[in-house]
């Protein structure tokens, strides 16, 4: 890969999503840059969050409707809430095992797997039974 210059567009858009608890999108993470540089196109922050993520500084989780980033490398997993669309990390070790084993049977090179839950988040749980 092609040495990367740093540059000032790429660590706001950095920080913005170290910013964030939550898992952000290209979008969001857009509006939050913009907010500090009304120069910035979407097109610089889509190419940098590439960049990023190519360089291993944040991690690209890909959803079914809408790809979502985070600054969090290690592996793990995600809850996706049907109701309200919240994307948050699962309290589960990964299963290096699986990756092994699935390696093991299928003569794959398994590089990782991914796994998201789906269903209703807390808060969402607690609007539905005060309704």
């Amino acid at each position: 890969m092609k040495k990367q210059r740093k540059t000032k567009q790429r660590q706001l858009i950095l920080d913005a999503v170290r910013a964030h608890c939550d898992h952000p999108s290209a979008d969001e993470i857009y509006l939050d840059v913009r907010a500090i540089d009304s120069k910035i196109s979407r097109g610089t922050v889509y190419r940098n969050l590439n960049i990023l993520v190519k360089q291993g500084k944040i991690h690209h989780v890909k959803l079914p409707h809408k790809d979502r980033y985070e600054s969090n490398n290690r592996l793990h997993y995600h809850f996706v809430c049907s109701v309200c669309g919240l994307v948050a990390d699962a309290p589960l070790p990964y299963f290096e095992e699986l990756d092994e084993k699935t390696a093991k049977e299928s003569g794959f090179i398994i590089n990782r797997h991914r796994i998201i839950f789906d269903g209703v988040c807390t808060d969402c749980q607690c609007k539905e039974s005060e309704t």
